[in-house]
């Protein structure tokens, strides 16, 4: 039994309200379960440095989390004058994700920053910040579009992600935090509409996992993130 009392394959409940900010191009509210996001998508009108004359534009990612988004307050890393290695590590995963569903150069010489900032924590923070930060990028995109200002949909497919793992022997859909922190083996899924792999983040947290045990979680992610894919069409 799981702690939530939820079936083996059965994801948390899944919001998306978008508009919730009023000055950003593209905005959201996400909630997976206890998961809070707020994911915004903001347009530069110039690409990065590097990318300067070369016809092709650039996504990015900035995640954070609030204090008091967990049980106990966490000082912010501004406090300290740096990011910590695990947002580093997961504001990277956002943008190569987002990005992969990308054409670049249809969007232009042009930049969007795509920030997550988790409000209430109750695992699989990254999973929704991808999820929620894709909705963000297509109402962003819609915005360029609308104005004229690309000639081609720069997305090509929807982006999600979802978290799978072995909690008490079994496979399991969708981590909260009592299962996370607990789990055997922990793995993230990231995957377009189509449902191609982008990446997948899979550990042993304290067993090693078999090919087949692998194959079921991979197979649980697909019907997760096809939820998920569902819950952003209806957003938009």
């Amino acid at each position: 039994m799981r702690p939530s009392g939820r079936n083996l394959s059965e994801m948390r409940p899944i919001s998306i309200e978008t508009g919730i900010m009023a000055h950003a191009e593209g905005s959201c509210l996400i909630k997976v379960g206890g998961t809070h996001v707020i994911c915004s998508a903001s347009i530069e009108e110039k690409a990065p440095p590097f990318l300067r004359g070369s016809g092709q534009g650039w996504v990015t990612a900035e995640y954070g989390m609030l204090p008091r988004a967990t049980n106990t307050r966490n000082r912010r890393e501004a406090a300290s004058g740096k990011q910590g290695g695990r947002t580093v590590e997961i504001q990277r995963l956002i943008g190569r994700a987002l990005r992969a569903g990308v054409d670049r150069r249809a969007l232009g010489e042009r930049q969007i920053v795509v920030d997550c900032d988790v409000i209430q924590a109750d695992g699989g923070t990254r999973c929704a910040s991808i999820t929620g930060g894709w909705v963000a990028l297509r109402l962003a995109v819609n915005k360029l579009m609308a104005a004229g200002l690309v000639s081609a949909d720069p997305l090509m497919d929807h982006v999600a992600a979802v978290s799978c793992g072995i909690y008490a022997g079994q496979p399991v859909l969708d981590l909260d935090y009592p299962e996370d922190s607990e789990a055997g083996t922990d793995g993230n899924f990231v995957m377009t509409g189509a449902g191609n792999l982008i990446e997948v983040q899979m550990s042993a947290e304290g067993a090693t996992f078999s090919r087949a045990q692998m194959e079921q979680l991979l197979g649980l992610a697909e019907a997760g993130i096809a939820e998920l894919v569902a819950a952003q069409k209806a957003a938009i």
